[in-house]
């Protein structure tokens, strides 16, 4: 199999599939329980929720453990507009945020709030100047994602809190980082974000599992749910021990030799780039920066056929988020593409032990069947 889609998600190695084995059958106690089998569990995840600060740049009381990245953007996005409930109800966010953002703010927009839905360049750019015009006296949240799914534009985060901060805005700033953490500078300490959103099977942890960051702004913040007090009260539920031991041991997997991975998929993702754009019809589509994201159009061709034509013999692309489902990309209508432009979009993503033969495999198969297989429009 020809693996091109770890945007979707990566796949999980063998040393983090035993982390999560040995958690399952070693450390099987309850960490709420006071018994030794309890306490075991309860180290593996303070463990696990250090190791996975360190490596967002935080500490380990700022980060709460969550099923996933959806469910840390749905939790911070009520977050920020509860605490400002009483300053306002409006909300900045952009026209190209994964569905867990735009979904909950069309849920928040029914219950009373505003939102500006910012739109890209063609290149599918957003800037904090446009954050900065699109302020309010009453706006409570700003949520711009780190890296889009779809195209790998990276957004300007840092600027953003920086233009926030000189506005004097109180507005709290809510980043959707699952693409970014560990594949472009993520650190929380320097983006300046107060909430940070992150998953774990997008780096090679098992599903199920994520992470929100709540920083120092985020005063006295609202449980997601009751119960019986984990995650110090703001997230109840018997802790996932064995997703978590994973999600750390994928941590520890990326960031050892971190430099010399991303530098391996920026200069796979040029040669893809060089090979690919040499096939008549194939144009590259957005300006993305991030190393292990490239979106391009082979014009015309409906892109869910040429998914499944490719799927078929074993080489695995997307056309778009995988959480479409099929569904037009709001994404690249939002960047004004042509129609047949739009109509016609693959993502290709790469992950560290992606090579140039699994290019090399995706190039073939794309010149094959062009002109033979796929229905053009």
């Amino acid at each position: 199999m020809i693996y091109l889609d770890h945007a979707a998600t990566a796949p999980v190695p063998p040393e983090v599939a035993d982390a999560v084995r040995d958690a399952l059958l070693q450390t099987a106690g309850n960490p709420s329980s006071q018994y030794p089998a309890g306490r075991e569990a309860r180290e593996l995840v303070s463990r696990s929720r250090s190791t996975v600060a360190n490596a967002l740049g935080c500490a380990a009381d700022q980060l709460v453990f969550t099923s996933c990245g959806t469910e840390s953007d749905n939790w911070a996005l009520r977050l920020a507009v509860w605490q400002g409930r009483h300053a306002g109800k409006h909300i900045v966010t952009t026209a190209v945020e994964h569905s867990a953002v735009l979904e909950t703010c069309r849920q928040l927009e029914q219950e009373g709030c505003t939102v500006t839905y910012l739109k890209p360049d063609r290149g599918g750019n957003v800037t904090a100047a446009q954050v900065a015009d699109a302020l309010r006296e009453d706006t409570v949240l700003v949520s711009v994602m780190l890296v889009n799914n779809e195209t790998g534009c990276v957004f300007p985060i840092r600027e953003i809190a920086e233009t926030l901060r000189s506005c004097g805005s109180k507005a709290l700033l809510h980043t959707d980082a699952v693409q970014g953490f560990l594949k472009v500078p993520c650190c929380a300490g320097t983006l300046g974000a107060d909430l940070i959103s992150i998953s774990g099977h997008k780096i090679g942890a098992p599903k199920g599992v994520g992470a929100l960051y709540i920083g120092e702004r985020v005063r006295n913040p609202r449980p997601l749910l009751a119960g019986g007090g984990q995650e110090g009260g703001l997230r109840s539920g018997t802790e996932a021990t064995a997703q978590l031991a994973g999600f750390a041991k994928a941590v520890e997997l990326r960031t050892a030799g971190l430099d010399t991975s991303l530098a391996h998929m920026a200069a796979l993702k040029a040669y893809a780039l060089h090979k690919l754009l040499a096939i008549d019809g194939i144009v590259r589509v957005g300006d993305g920066a991030a190393p292990h994201i490239l979106a391009i159009s082979l014009v015309g061709y409906p892109s869910a056929n040429v998914v499944q034509e490719l799927g078929a013999e074993g080489v695995c692309i997307s056309a778009g988020s995988a959480c479409h489902r099929g569904r037009a990309s709001h994404v690249y209508e939002a960047m004004g593409l042509d129609k047949r432009v739009k109509a016609g979009v693959l993502r290709i993503s790469f992950g560290p032990e992606t090579n140039e033969r699994d290019v090399d495999a995706l190039a073939d198969a794309l010149r094959r069947h062009r002109d033979t297989r796929f229905p053009m429009l």
